[in-house]
């Protein structure tokens, strides 16, 4: 966290304006479209990373679909992933998230502008509801973004098993899956570090429907975590 006071503190000229802003933002979600929503979050985010001297670095940009309704599954290190994706991405994405994280400040905020969704994992019906929730919208156009981990790894670049519930929602909505391998993600904000750190961001080649549509989740999972997994241990060392 004391990497969160260096942005704050290198920003201070900015911080007040761009507060009010996210506040404002996440007051009145309706009156933005949800691209002045992400070019707000773009804006914040650009502004922290340089304050942190955090460094984003994306790969394959050319995987994400030309079309919107994809969902988007990456490993998870940490509280920056979400912040590392908004870095790298310029189609609007939302999240769905575990209940516990809803309610930390800054982060509140930022899924109310995205219009993320909160999971209770103990509730099986809220869950549920959830799920499908989610896959109406991506049949609609929206991106989402899932941690099949449910929780992040906390062993930096190691990553945790993958659950196959995770992709229920891919399945019902019968979208393109876009795996993710986040590398370095924990260092901003999960050490007490406050040298220079580069987070790799590598956007793998999406899996279509009809290439899984055959495929338990719990498949579903394994072919996606090994996907990211070799995709980590390929790159972790490079830095470019």
């Amino acid at each position: 966290m004391r990497r969160i006071v260096m942005m704050i503190f290198r920003n201070l000229i900015y911080v007040p304006y761009m507060w009010y802003q996210l506040c404002y933002h996440a007051s009145h979600v309706e009156k933005y479209t949800e691209k002045e929503h992400f070019k707000l979050l773009k804006y914040i985010v650009y502004r922290a990373n340089k304050g942190g001297n955090v460094t984003v670095k994306s790969y394959g940009i050319e995987h994400i679909p030309k079309e919107n309704g994809f969902m988007i599954f990456p490993n998870h290190q940490g509280m920056y992933d979400v912040l590392a994706l908004i870095a790298t991405m310029d189609h609007p994405i939302s999240v769905v998230a575990k209940k516990e994280v809803a309610n930390i400040p800054f982060l509140k905020q930022v899924f109310a502008c995205i219009k993320a969704k909160s999971m209770d994992r103990e509730d099986i019906r809220q869950s549920m509801r959830v799920i499908l929730e989610v896959a109406q919208e991506v049949q609609k156009g929206r991106n989402y973004v899932i941690f099949p981990e449910g929780t992040r790894s906390k062993k930096g670049n190691i990553i945790g098993e993958f659950k196959g519930g995770s992709f229920k929602t891919a399945t019902k909505a019968q979208c393109p899956i876009v795996p993710v391998a986040l590398i370095d993600s924990f260092k901003p904000f999960d050490t007490k570090s406050l040298n220079k750190v580069t987070v790799q961001v590598h956007f793998l080649e999406p899996i279509l429907y009809e290439e899984y549509k055959n495929m338990k989740t719990n498949e579903i999972a394994m072919l996606v975590q090994n996907k990211i997994q070799d995709t980590i241990k390929k790159y972790e060392k490079k830095v470019n």
